[in-house]
Parts: C-alpha cells; sequence; structure tokens
C-alpha cells in the first residue's frame, strides 16, 4: 500500500512539475498562436498557426504580467522595431490578442497620404510586386471571392530591414490619409499588412509596450476548418514560412 502511494505522488509531482516547465515556457519563451482574421493578407493567411518569440524583447519573469499586470524582466533586450510583426494584448479589450506589423516607434512621426506611409516624413519605399509573387498569392486566396485580383494591387514595402508584401484595394478610399501623429514614449504605431481591411492604429490608437507579448517568428502549420461550410483548407507549402 505505501509503495503504491509513493508511486501515485511520484508520478503527480513529475506531471506537476513538467506542466509547470511547459507553462513557464509558454509565459517566457514561446507561444502558439492562430492566425483568425485577414488582417495581415499576404504574409499570414486565416488559419495560419504560428510561433511567437517570447524572449525576443527580453527574459521576464514567469507569470510576472498575470500577477502584478506589468512584465517583470530578468534580461532587457532591443524594444520592438519598425517592421517587426508583434503579437500584443488589445488596448481596448486586453483579453483579445492581435497581430500587426510596427510601423512607428516612440518618437517618430506617423502620416499617411494617398495610402502611402510616411514616418517623420520619408516616404515608406514601396513597388508593385514582382508578377510571380502576385499570381502565388492569388492563387492562394482563389477560394475566397473577397480577394479578387480585379481590385487588389500587391507592392513591396522596404521598412528597416524588413521586406514584405503588403495588399491595397483600389476601390477602398477610405482611410487613404491620417495624421500626422507623433508616437508617444513606450508605444507603438501598428498596421496590418492588408491595409484597407486591418482595424489597427489608425482606428484606435497607439498599442502601449507593456501590451506586447512577443514577435512572431515561423508558421509551424496552415489549416483553416470552415464548420458552418464544411471547408477545410490545408496549406502544406506554407508550413516553416519564415516571418519577415
Amino acid at each position: 500500500m505505501k509503495s503504491r502511494k509513493r508511486w501515485i505522488i511520484e508520478n503527480v509531482t513529475s506531471l506537476g512539475l513538467a506542466l509547470l516547465l511547459v507553462f513557464m515556457i509558454r509565459s517566457s519563451v514561446i507561444e502558439a498562436f492562430k492566425i483568425p482574421s485577414g488582417s495581415m493578407i499576404p504574409t499570414l493567411l486565416v488559419g495560419d498557426h504560428i510561433f511567437v518569440n517570447k524572449f525576443a524583447y527580453g527574459l521576464k519573469v514567469p507569470f510576472s504580467d498575470l500577477i502584478t499586470g506589468n512584465p517583470i524582466y530578468m534580461v532587457k533586450r532591443d524594444a520592438p522595431k519598425r517592421g517587426d510583426i508583434i503579437v500584443f494584448m488589445y488596448p481596448k479589450d486586453e483579453s483579445f490578442y492581435y497581430i500587426k506589423r510596427v510601423i512607428g516607434v516612440p518618437g517618430d512621426t506617423v502620416e499617411i497620404k494617398n495610402k502611402v506611409v510616411y514616418i517623420n516624413n520619408q516616404m515608406i519605399t514601396r513597388d508593385p510586386a514582382p508578377a510571380d509573387q502576385t499570381d502565388k498569392v492569388f492563387q492562394t486566396l482563389a477560394d475566397d471571392p473577397k480577394y479578387s485580383r480585379n481590385f487588389l494591387e500587391l507592392y513591396r514595402e522596404k521598412l528597416e530591414s524588413h521586406d514584405h508584401l503588403i495588399m491595397l484595394d483600389k476601390t477602398n478610399s477610405f482611410q487613404e490619409s491620417f495624421g500626422p501623429q507623433k508616437v508617444p514614449a513606450d508605444s507603438l504605431f501598428v498596421m496590418g499588412d492588408n491595409r484597407d481591411f486591418s482595424n489597427d492604429s489608425r482606428f484606435w490608437g497607439f498599442v502601449p509596450m507593456r501590451n506586447v507579448k512577443g514577435r512572431a517568428m515561423v508558421i509551424w502549420l496552415s489549416l483553416w476548418i470552415n464548420f458552418s461550410d464544411g471547408q477545410l483548407t490545408f496549406r502544406p507549402k506554407r508550413i516553416g514560412t519564415i516571418l519577415n
């Protein structure tokens, strides 16, 4: 009887320690997220599952943000940079997580003129996307009639060290212009790569630095199941895509 009790205690203890280690890693080092919306198309598609590097901006004390409301860092690293894709708690309701691209950092003045982004009066360089990349994106989006190449345009945008695709809607004149607005201290200005279909800083303001959970790293699965339509979309070629 004693040996049985000891066996149970040892196994429960081992399981508890293993779970604690998993949750500590999830809290401070790496965590998986699923993309629920199209605001980051063409970089991220609905149903993409990604790993987020929570150590990218510093190693925090596990669970410190849950206990104190603010992360406590044991090792502080560089803050998010322009062009980083970040996961953060939505400032208007911190029970939701959003994913966007950093456009402006503290001290930057952000302005949009005719859908062209300017940072500190300097236009962000962009060029029409090459035909092969455009074809590839629209082939991937072929199942969704909302994304027709008849009215959508793709550009390659250069933001610091990040060279990425963005999508613009030629028929959508909403939010063609914005600002100028200066990014306050300890805050970020973010936007989605699907510029005309993104709920971002243009509408609800800045992201407090303390809300940032980490930087998106890689797509480890791309699978979308629409239960209402009985539709399953699996994109194996996207697995292993490094996010830039």
